[in-house]
């Protein structure tokens, strides 16, 4: 297979492993959110948000291969393949698809060795959250928050580092949803499950604690609220793994009063 010269990247966790296997002169352009690493965003020319984009941005680049992510995305990719374009959508939900996705690109640049280490390295980051969160003394229930209006709890691969981390994500089954849309809970419901630490992640604005101690009931649970940035865990790439586990181990750590490494 001839190995893309100029890929578009509509996803940022695409991006982010790309400079991780030292590919990124594969990259001829980037999601507009792209946060990490930071020098993407002074050496790519950005050509999309995450749901949307315009084509003339894209075609400009000139890609021979343009990546997506999930299918809030699909329909973007859709529009690339009905301009001649040839697309790639990953779906990873989980830890072990994040690997399975750097292992891809990893092939599909042609830096498998690269690949292989990377993911190497997730793993002994994951084992490093897992052995911190064995020495706790009790698990906290954890409600991560990964919009506001409507409330919408967290994806897959987050409820799988709660866990990771020692937490009990009260909304475990519903993260397994596959649209958002299936993961909208209510104040009731956030209620009954008492939570101990509300971990706040609104996707593209600044988690607001007043906000959330200001909902009926809400004050009276008398739970912790941590912000994590959602570029640091809600992109399903090696970041979510190296920065925001470690993040959601300190809040952890911080609500059972252990004291973060």
């Amino acid at each position: 297979m001839t190995i893309p010269q100029r890929i578009a990247c509509l996803s940022t966790e695409a991006v982010d492993t790309l400079y991780r296997l030292g590919a990124q002169d594969h990259i001829a352009g980037i999601s507009g959110y792209t946060v990490y690493p930071p020098e993407a965003r002074a050496q790519k020319p950005k050509i999309s948000g995450f749901s949307s984009m315009k084509i003339e941005k894209i075609l400009a680049v000139r890609p021979d291969l343009v990546i997506g992510f999930s299918d809030l995305q699909k329909p973007l990719l859709d529009e690339c393949a009905a301009a001649g374009l040839a697309t790639l959508c990953f779906d990873q939900r989980d830890l072990a698809g994040i690997h399975a996705m750097v292992l891809s690109l990893g092939a599909l640049v042609r830096r498998e060795a690269q690949a292989e280490q990377l993911v190497a390295a997730l793993q002994q980051a994951q084992a490093r959250i897992a052995a911190a969160a064995a020495a706790l003394p009790w698990q906290p229930r954890v409600f991560f928050e990964e919009w506001d209006e409507p409330l919408i709890c967290g994806i897959g691969w987050v409820s799988e580092i709660i866990q990771l981390a020692g937490g009990v994500d009260v909304f475990a089954e519903r993260a397994k949803a596959g649209f958002a849309r299936q993961r909208i809970v209510t104040h009731a419901e956030v209620l009954a499950q008492a939570p101990q630490l509300i971990l706040g992640s609104w996707c593209g604005k600044r988690f607001a604690p007043d906000r959330v101690l200001a909902r009926p009931g809400f004050a009276a649970l008398n739970a912790r609220l941590i912000e994590i940035k959602s570029a640091d865990i809600l992109s399903p790439g090696p970041t979510a793994i190296e920065r925001g586990a470690a993040q959601l181990l300190a809040a952890i750590q911080t609500t059972v009063g252990v004291p973060s490494a």
